[in-house]
């Protein structure tokens, strides 16, 4: 018996340590949802209920409506589709074919090309603010759609996601669609793109909810409300000079991060999926 305990002994110190971590997760997780919770609960009661909880709070949505009113909504989330719709689909094919170049073609100055992709992900975007508005400037695009997409059609985060993709993929398969007489675009399509669309979707999540979110960029290339996304349109609720209501505030926060945050419920799974299968290969 005490041969037993003896040996039960040492695993005690990981069981508690694993509490902990499960107590520390709870802890952050918490944290985390507290200002959405805040969010919700002032945007579906009264302005009086904002700072305080009460229960049997009369419910409404009233602050919906005046929030709606109170900026043209309708039309920055046409520019926000339309805009996170663009730079997808150019990150899509550009990405696609520069990671089936780096993944499956040997030529002159490959891995030194691929390192400077992979500088640009040490390079934050902010600090090419101004060279970027001095070029869309000169291409006479200011104050457009297209000038606030064309810094990001090209991502080096996924030109590196989808090459360690391909990589995986067995060389049979390439040399099997050859044999068959497929060109390396069909061989592209038909065998390496299929294979990886968990990656695709993973991938499009992430950039559908930086480029949604996005703020600093669009507000400096932007003037007019034709060309504003939603980030922009928010700071119309920033201004002080009647006050600051936050039923009216956390009304719009909720419009505007809403339908991000029910793409990422209904594509949770194949999100964290998608993440776990692709890894550093």
């Amino acid at each position: 018996m005490s041969g037993a305990v003896a040996s039960i002994g040492p695993y005690e110190p990981r069981g508690m340590w694993r509490w902990l971590e499960t107590i520390a997760a709870w802890l952050l997780a918490i944290l985390w949802v507290l200002p959405l919770a805040y969010a919700i609960w002032t945007a579906f009661h009264p302005p009086e209920f904002s700072a305080r909880f009460t229960l049997f709070a009369p419910l409404t949505l009233d602050n919906f409506a005046r929030a709606w009113e109170a900026a043209p909504f309708a039309r920055y989330f046409f520019n926000t589709f339309m805009l996170v719709t663009l730079i997808l689909a150019c990150q899509l094919v550009l990405c696609t074919l520069a990671a089936y170049a780096f993944a499956r073609y040997d030529f002159p100055g490959s891995n030194f090309a691929f390192a400077l992709v992979l500088a640009q992900l040490m390079i934050m975007p902010d600090v090419l603010i101004v060279e970027n508005y001095k070029t869309m400037s000169k291409l006479g695009i200011l104050d457009s759609i297209p000038a606030i997409a064309l810094p990001y059609v090209a991502s080096a985060f996924g030109i590196f996601l989808l090459r360690q993709t391909f990589k995986s993929v067995p060389k049979e398969l390439d040399d099997a669609a050859r044999v068959e007489g497929a060109g390396a675009l069909q061989t592209l399509l038909k065998v390496y793109v299929p294979l990886a669309k968990p990656i695709y979707l993973a991938y499009g999540l992430v950039s559908v909810s930086y480029h949604w979110n996005n703020f600093l960029w669009p507000l400096i290339v932007t003037n007019s409300v034709e060309s504003r996304p939603l980030t922009v349109g928010l700071q119309v609720f920033s201004s002080t000079d009647q006050g600051i209501d936050w039923s009216i505030i956390c009304a719009a926060t909720l419009m505007t991060s809403g339908p991000l945050l029910i793409g990422f419920l209904l594509f949770q799974r194949q999100f964290v999926q998608s993440f776990m299968r692709a890894g550093i290969r």
